[in-house]
């Protein structure tokens, strides 16, 4: 069953479609979804389908489909380096390499204590602000540096 607060969010989102097409909002209920719980079990997108009325497989596609969406638990904090060209260009390698060093993991593991995990993560679509990387899908950081990802490592602590 869905939290309350939740389907406030979802029915929000609702609002933005036609009554006949509630499937509409499929990315934005995972998206609310896992925003609480950190990612997308198989209960929960079908909870969401349910919801939505709509076939369960088809948001199970939605959610196989899109990379900003998890299928297995993450660490608490969830961050996404982009490795594209321009933020290639910008040295993210070097911000990947330190990352790996400093939490002692790769791309797609989770720390012992289970606060971090590292996302390789495609174009994010802010390349002026090369290189960069997101926080569990929601906050963005630009202009990243050693001594940045540092800062922000410490923060999240």
């Amino acid at each position: 069953m869905m939290h309350a607060d939740d389907i406030k969010l979802i029915n929000k989102e609702l609002k933005k479609f036609p009554d006949n097409q509630k499937q509409s909002a499929v990315i934005a209920a995972l998206r609310i979804v896992q925003t609480r719980h950190g990612w997308l079990s198989h209960k929960h997108i079908s909870d969401v389908a349910n919801y939505l009325g709509m076939p369960e497989i088809a948001a199970m596609e939605v959610a196989t489909f899109y990379n900003m969406f998890n299928l297995e638990s993450k660490g608490k904090y969830q961050i996404t380096v982009c490795t594209n060209i321009s933020c290639m260009l910008r040295n993210s390698a070097e911000i990947v390499n330190h990352l790996e060093k400093k939490l002692g993991i790769g791309f797609g593991e989770v720390t012992k204590d289970k606060k971090f995990s590292l996302k390789e993560g495609e174009c994010m679509g802010a390349c002026g602000g090369a290189p960069l990387c997101l926080v569990n899908n929601h906050t963005m950081h630009e202009h990243l540096t050693i001594e940045k990802i540092d800062k922000l490592i410490a923060g999240l602590k």
